[in-house]
Order: C-alpha cells, then structure tokens, then sequence
C-alpha cells in the first residue's frame, strides 16, 4: 500500500494520468463492443445446397461432368489420345462384330495372317529345302531363349524370368488341352521345327513368342537393350515364318504376346510379395524384384 503522501498528491493532481485499472476496464469494454456485430450487418447464412455444384460439373449443364461439354470432350481427346483412340477402336469393333458374317461349320478358320502371307506360303511350300532350313533356325531361336533363361536363374541367380516361363508353359498347356485348335490344312511341318521330329503341339497359344517376350523383358531390366532389341527383331521374323508355314493362327501369336507379359509381371509380384513375407525390406527393392540379392536371398530358403 502507497504511503499516504503519494495518494494525496495523485489525487489532488489534474494532471495525473487515470488509475490502471479503469484503463483495462474501459478498453475491455470497447474490445466486446467492437466484437458485437450490428444487427444490420448480419447476412443470412444460405440454405444448404444453395450456390453449390457437383465437384466436376459445368454449371449451367443440369449437373453433367465437365468432360461431357464440347470443350470438355475435345480437352479430353488431347490430353489422353490414347483412350480416345481405344474409346473409337469399340464403337467400331462393335459395328463390325454385329455385322460381319459368322464362318460357316464346314468352313475353314478365316486368318488374315495368312492371308498377308499368302505368298511366301507359296514360295517355301515349292521348296521344301527353304522350310527345313527355316525350321531349323527357328529351332535355334528357342534354344537362345532358353540358353538365357537358364543362365539367368543359374549363372546370375536371378530366377524371375525361369518362373515366368514355368507359369507360362503351363498355363498354355491348360489351354490347350481346354480347347484344341483343329490344324491348318495348308500346315507345312518339318523335323527340324521345334519340338524335334514332328510330334503333336499346341496351337494356342504360341510358346515361341511368348518364350521370347519373357526373355527379351528380363534384358531390357539388366540393361541389355541391344540384346532386348535383337530377340524382339528375332520374333517378329519368327511370328512371319509361323504364319508363313501355318504353324499358328494369328491369335495364337497375339495372345504369346500377351502371355510373356503378362506372365512376367506377375512373376514380379510374386517376388516382390515373397521378399515382404520373407525379410520385411521390398520397400528397399527395386521395383518388380530387380534386385539380384533379393533372389539370392529367396534361393538361399
């Protein structure tokens, strides 16, 4: 408590600024009046829904998205001309499909493969020599298929593209014993066409190509693209010479295709999940099991 000269003086002082205590109490006071909003200041809250649109439409359009515009549409086409492209690919196939007249029973299969081959079907059927020699190096073409695979799993212990092809071979057999494609009348065969000795096959779908797909992805992963670039070369003369020869219909070559990629992949999943269950550290592995320690790790269990 102030001594009671001090109190006498600030009071009988004119001068003397006001005590603390009704300066905090007065500007607390203006603060919570400043803070009330005046009633003609309050705007209504709108109704729920009011003003709003769907996330993606165009306004003015009765909600549709906004691709669904013109403009929209054209954007569309530009951004992703590939699904636009696939989107026309239905609409067309679908006129085609309905229309198109159904091969009758009796009938042999309509192949445009061999049609567009049609001529060297021809050339190598009057000359017996030409099939054997391009059977025999079609033969070889297998074997470099599965000399590298074999070298992958064995001498670099990397397994993924000899699971691959386990996966593949025995799916194609499945289907192959599911439906049996009846043979090509035009059908040129030789002893030296892989299998050896002219022994029964399937003709759906093409293990050939497929083979050569699994092998040609495992190179592209280690790096080999050169060596990638000759085996893809390699399959396509290998898919005409088939087609030539009527040792499969065009679709057993389209879904080889198919099969050695999407066999491939699914041999990277497989890996990718066995290294999570295994050591917990495919967060640290490359992509698709790219990693050799990775399958040095899996053979070693």
């Amino acid at each position: 408590m102030p001594p009671p000269s001090l109190t006498v003086t600030a009071a009988r002082d004119p001068a003397a600024p006001a005590p603390a205590t009704r300066r905090r109490s007065s500007s607390s006071k203006e603060d919570a009046a400043a803070k009330v909003p005046h009633p003609a200041g309050i705007a209504e809250a709108p109704p729920a829904g009011a003003g709003t649109r769907k996330m993606g439409a165009a306004p003015g359009d009765g909600g549709l998205p906004e691709w669904c515009s013109p403009a929209g549409v054209a954007g569309v086409v530009r951004r992703h001309p590939a699904p636009a492209l696939f989107a026309c690919g239905l609409l067309l196939f679908m006129a085609v499909e309905y229309t198109i007249p159904m091969v009758a029973p009796d009938a042999p299969p309509l192949d445009l493969g061999f049609l567009a081959t049609e001529g060297m079907h021809a050339a190598v059927a009057a000359r017996p020599w030409l099939n054997s020699l391009l059977a025999a190096l079609n033969t070889v073409f297998v074997a470099m298929q599965a000399a590298y695979i074999l070298w992958a799993i064995l001498g670099e212990q990397r397994p993924r593209a000899a699971v691959a092809a386990l996966m593949m071979f025995t799916c194609r057999g499945v289907l192959g014993c599911a439906t049996q494609l009846p043979l090509p009348r035009e059908f040129l065969g030789s002893g030296m066409d892989f299998p050896v000795g002219n022994v029964s096959f399937f003709l759906f779908f093409s293990g050939h190509v497929a083979g050569a797909v699994i092998a040609a992805a495992d190179m592209r992963r280690q790096g080999r693209i050169a060596l990638a670039r000759l085996f893809d070369a390699l399959n396509v003369l290998q898919m005409v010479r088939l087609l030539a020869c009527r040792g499969h219909y065009t679709i057993d070559l389209a879904v080889g295709v198919g099969a050695g990629v999407l066999f491939d992949t699914i041999s990277g999943w497989y890996f990718d999940a066995r290294n999570a269950v295994d050591g917990g550290k495919s967060a640290q592995l490359e992509k698709h099991c790219r990693s050799c320690q990775c399958h040095k790790a899996l053979l070693s269990h």
